[in-house]
């Protein structure tokens, strides 16, 4: 791979005739990179596609190619892209239902607003792949009728498409109320009563681990059931019944659900396997009442899920915030904090409490700089990239609490390249200061050139405009290969060097 050209193709400032010449000597991988440029003329659009199958899918996808641009002839998987974006022709749609690839197929059948001749073609599709493709993607009627597949994957395709009538979801759900199903991945492959090894030591088995068949598919109906159960058009009435099935999967996708009677919510926070009671504490529903006898479930994952939950009550976040290690997220409950809930979070006698607030990129200018002067370094780590504060408190911030606060002062926007040279020559140097100075927008030459000198920091300083030109082409003849490609992608690379290195 040529690293200097795939920089060039990313430039934004290489004149439009050198991209030109790039497209005529491109390989596909510099296609790739051509293919993200926005300022592409149609033309230009038109001579990559035409060059490329892979740039030309990239373009259709992205909007840029229409179906006047595309043969699906010559170029099948552009027209299909154009298809599932709904801007191909429908005759192509009938040309694809036809073809013999299955790829093609089963790409097609994953397409919206299908004419009902090809959806009905697809329907019966010799290949199950093919028509589980359908059934996930095709509108109620179809999805009902493929609900009553023969084969399991269709029947599990159609228990996850939001379109298939409810009354089916339910009857997906339980298995009553369907035909019996005739086939499944097992049966397909293997003479039944079979159990797949979870150590099958054939690297192209395509079954999953402990996937069986005893005739009645029962591993199949497993996977029918969990996609049910995480479909959120299936009836909740339906759904309820399985708060005390044996399966820890199926519980689980029921605790996620947010249409439950509050009564069996009770009883998923009283399931024996944490990973439940995890997912149940995610879940937006669950009342104040389950959300404080959760707080106090030390379950693994539990506490930290819940810390997570909108509607948390502040009181029970300090107790997390105490009992569980949170990191320093932004947490839901802190950014709906009302003015005066962020003054009484402010005031928390608790240093992770005011850490927490502290990620709010929102706060009043008092409060953002009470929490400046913070005694606890945490929380001034956590304030120190808050738009807004001056760069005599962002000094003070440094002075006082010294390497570690220096990378959060210097992802503040609001540094002033004064304040970055000064980071950048800090004794200890702190090495992921130097990453966010090297991709500050206010970064200078001379702290751009200090962190040259950091190993995980010289790619992204390669790339900033503010590095000085001469440095830059120095930068094209650099070991690693991550720098070579940004200092061909900076916009000051001088224009003269730019078109030298294009063939």
């Amino acid at each position: 791979m040529n690293h200097v050209l795939h920089g060039l193709a990313a430039n934004p400032a290489l004149p439009s005739e050198p991209v030109d010449r790039l497209i005529a000597v491109a390989d596909p991988d510099l296609a790739e990179a051509l293919a993200c440029r926005p300022d592409l003329s149609h033309a230009q659009v038109r001579a990559l596609a035409s060059r490329f199958e892979e740039a030309a899918v990239r373009l259709a996808y992205e909007g840029r190619l229409s179906a006047t641009d595309v043969n699906p002839a010559v170029q099948p998987r552009a027209a299909l892209a154009l298809l599932e974006e709904g801007t191909g022709r429908p005759q192509w749609a009938r040309l694809f239902a036809a073809d013999p690839l299955v790829e093609s197929r089963e790409k097609l059948a994953a397409c919206p607003d299908l004419p009902r001749d090809v959806a009905a073609a697809l329907a019966t599709d010799p290949e199950v792949r093919v028509v589980a493709e359908l059934a996930l993607w095709t509108v109620s009627d179809l999805a009902a009728r493929l609900a009553q597949h023969p084969h399991t994957e269709v029947r599990r395709a159609a228990a996850a498409n939001e379109a298939t009538p409810p009354t089916l979801l339910a009857a997906l759900l339980t298995g009553e109320g369907l035909p019996a199903a005739r086939s499944c991945p097992v049966c397909d492959r293997e003479t039944t009563p079979f159990v797949h090894d979870p150590h099958c030591p054939d690297p192209d088995c395509e079954l999953p681990p402990g996937a069986a068949c005893d005739g009645s598919h029962e591993s199949a109906a497993h996977d029918i059931q969990e996609a049910a159960l995480r479909n959120p058009a299936t009836p909740a009435a339906a759904a309820v019944f399985f708060a005390d099935h044996p399966s820890v999967l199926l519980r689980q996708e029921l605790a996620a659900r947010p249409d439950l009677p509050p009564q069996v919510y009770a009883r998923l926070a009283e399931d024996p396997v944490p990973w439940v009671r995890a997912r149940l504490a995610d879940n937006p529903a669950i009342d104040e009442a389950l959300i404080r006898t959760l707080a106090t479930d030390r379950g693994h994952d539990v506490q930290r899920r819940l810390a997570h939950h909108p509607l948390l009550p502040l009181d029970v976040l300090a107790h997390l915030a105490s009992a569980t290690r949170l990191g320093s997220p932004l947490l839901p409950r802190i950014t709906a904090a009302c003015p005066a809930e962020v003054e009484g979070l402010a005031a928390s006698p608790d240093a992770t409490v005011r850490m927490l607030l502290a990620q709010r990129r929102d706060l009043p200018a008092e409060i953002r700089d009470t929490l400046a002067r913070d005694p606890d370094a945490k929380v001034v780590k956590s304030i120190a990239p808050h738009p807004g504060l001056s760069e005599t408190r962002l000094r003070a911030m440094v002075e006082r609490h010294g390497p570690r606060v220096v990378a959060k002062v210097a992802a503040n926007p609001d540094a002033t390249p004064a304040l970055l040279e000064h980071l950048a020559r800090h004794r200890p140097p702190v090495q992921k200061a130097f990453r966010e100075i090297a991709r500050h927008r206010h970064a200078t030459a001379p702290a751009l050139l200090a962190c040259l000198t950091d190993r995980q920091a010289r790619p992204i300083a390669a790339s900033h405009p503010a590095l000085p030109p001469a440095v830059i082409v120095e930068l094209l003849a650099d070991d690693n290969w991550q720098v070579v490609e940004a200092a061909a992608a900076n916009p000051s690379l001088p224009p003269a060097s730019m078109l030298e290195l294009v063939p």
